[in-house]
Parts: C-alpha cells; sequence; structure tokens
C-alpha cells in the first residue's frame, strides 16, 4: 500500500485514535529527514515491533543553536520517501513548522541534569527544543513505542527520561548504530564532509577505538584512557576536539574508574561539520 502522507497533528492524533480503537499497536521513529541507512536499520526494528508504523520527518528549528547550521541542514525529501517505502513505513508525518509552533506558541520543555554536560554545556537550549518536539510527536502520534538510535546517546538517554518523569505512556526502545565499514558512524552530515574530511572524520571512531582496545588490555584509569584518546585523534589533522569524556551510562557524570556502565562520549568538529560519536567501554 502507499505511504499516507499527513502535515496536521489533529490528522495525525484522528489517525492515531482510529487506529488504537481498532486494537493496533502504534511505533513512531522521529527524524529530521536526510534520511540514510542508519535510518533504515531503525525502521526495520521498528518494522516488526508494531501494527502501524510512522516516521516523522521535520526540521525542528527550536532545537538549532547556529541559524546556519539550521539553513545548511540537509532537505530530501523525495530519497526519504523512497527509503520510506522500501522500509514498509505506514504513515510519513511531515508537519510545517506553522503546524508544530502556530502564532503565540510559547511553551518548552526543560529537563535537569541528564541534558547539562557535554551536548547540553556545549549547545544551550537544544535538548528543550528536542524535547519539546519529541513530545509533540508523541502526543500528536498516540504511539505505543518509539525508536531511537544510540549513536546519539545523551539524547536517547534524555528521552527515556522524560517519558518516565512525565508519565507518558511510550516504550523507548534503542537501536545500536549503524557505522560504515570503516567504523565512520552514519550522519545526515556525513553528505557536508569533502573526501579529505572524511578520512580525517574517520579520528572518532579510531579514537574511541583505541580506548576500547587498552580497557581491554587492563586500563581502568578514565584519566590515562582519555589521554591516550586524545594522542590517536592528533593523527586527524582538521579535527577540533569538542569534548571527550568517560560517563556512567545511566546519569552521564564522567567517571574516574571504568564500571559496568561505562561510555565514552565525544563530539568533534571536521571542517565546518559537527560529529558525535560513542561506544560502551563497560567492565
Amino acid at each position: 500500500m502507499p505511504i499516507e502522507i499527513i502535515h496536521a497533528p489533529g490528522a495525525l492524533r484522528q489517525k492515531a485514535d482510529a487506529l488504537r480503537k481498532q486494537g493496533k499497536t502504534i511505533g513512531i521513529v522521529p527524524t529530521m529527514g536526510a534520511l540514510h541507512e542508519g535510518h533504515g536499520s531503525l525502521f526495520d526494528h521498528a518494522r516488526k515491533g508494531c501494527d502501524t508504523l510512522i516516521v516523522s520527518i521535520f526540521v525542528n528549528p527550536i532545537q538549532f543553536n547556529q541559524a546556519s547550521d539550521l539553513a545548511n541542514y540537509p532537505r530530501t525529501w523525495d530519497a526519504d520517501l523512497d527509503l520510506c517505502g522500501r522500509a514498509g513505513v505506514d504513515i510519513v508525518y511531515a508537519p510545517s513548522v506553522e503546524n508544530m509552533y502556530p502564532e503565540g506558541f510559547q511553551s518548552k520543555l526543560c529537563l535537569g541534569p541528564i541534558t547539562q554536560p557535554m551536548e547540553g554545556a556545549g549547545r544551550p537550549g537544544h535538548f528543550d527544543g528536542v524535547a519539546t518536539v519529541v513530545s509533540k510527536l508523541f502526543n500528536a502520534s498516540m504511539a505505543h513505542f518509539a525508536w531511537f538510535g544510540e549513536k546519539d546517546f545523551q539524547q536517547l538517554k534524555m528521552i527515556t527520561q522524560m517519558v518516565k518523569d512525565m508519565d507518558m505512556g511510550v516504550e523507548i526502545i534503542p537501536v545500536p548504530t549503524v557505522r560504515e565499514a570503516d567504523g565512520l558512524a552514519l550522519s545526515s552530515r556525513n553528505r557536508r564532509l569533502s573526501q579529505g574530511e572524511r578520512q580525517n572524520a574517520l579520528g572518532l571512531s579510531r579514537c574511541l577505538r583505541a580506548m576500547v582496545a587498552a580497557a581491554q588490555k587492563g586500563e581502568q584509569q578514565s584519566a590515562s584512557l582519555l589521554a591516550l584518546g586524545r594522542q590517536e585523534l592528533a593523527n586527524y589533522p582538521g579535527v577540533t576536539l569538542e569534548y571527550l569524556e568517560i560517563v556512567d551510562a545511566a546519569t552521564l557524570q564522567t567517571i574516574d574508574r571504568l564500571n559496568n556502565k561505562a561510555r565514552i562520549l565525544i563530539a568533534a568538529a571536521v571542517g565546518p561539520v559537527r560529529l558525535i560519536d560513542n561506544i560502551d567501554i563497560s567492565l
């Protein structure tokens, strides 16, 4: 069957209400478009886990800190619909900015400590924008389940916390990061990298892997592992490190020594493109 495209929140909620009355389970994968095979993996997992799969495509202006970043974010509507079709998506929800934030809109969700380090420190207000749009997507879709990639690990933890705190009744299901054969994490931003920048971008995943390899050989002190990671990253010119942290995966607070929930998170600029990545380094 052809994909049903819905633009208005009220229309989506009406559709979702009818599906629920029929006993159907609803799943949603929120996206900002510029879809790639990482999204395809999310769709494949989601397709198996619900009766009706909704994919939202909405470039959310209130989560961008820089107007230029918003303006440069790729819009690939036809290709996005093609990928959704191949993945068996039932409904594409593509609201306009005016649909989502009509005149007079003034409410935002603001979460606590889990949003403050790393991405939150470098991008003030970013997670408020993410939380606000995701809560609106959950409300309109009336979803039972939602799938999010582990590549945006802090976002995943923030949304999980939000759902718990606000009694939203949506089950959040994480999906492992999808990588290119050389290790680069798939991202919509990768298409903005030049050939040389693409090679330098490998420094992020190789930095993480070097740290994991050292941990597997017995190194457990965060300071030593972080020094090794920075040393590895120095081999890749044009990469400007923003943060490299070892944290407890449950709280996102930094830890001095590895534990059974340890995770490394990294953000860096490769030329003009900001990239993030992370990996499990737990004992």
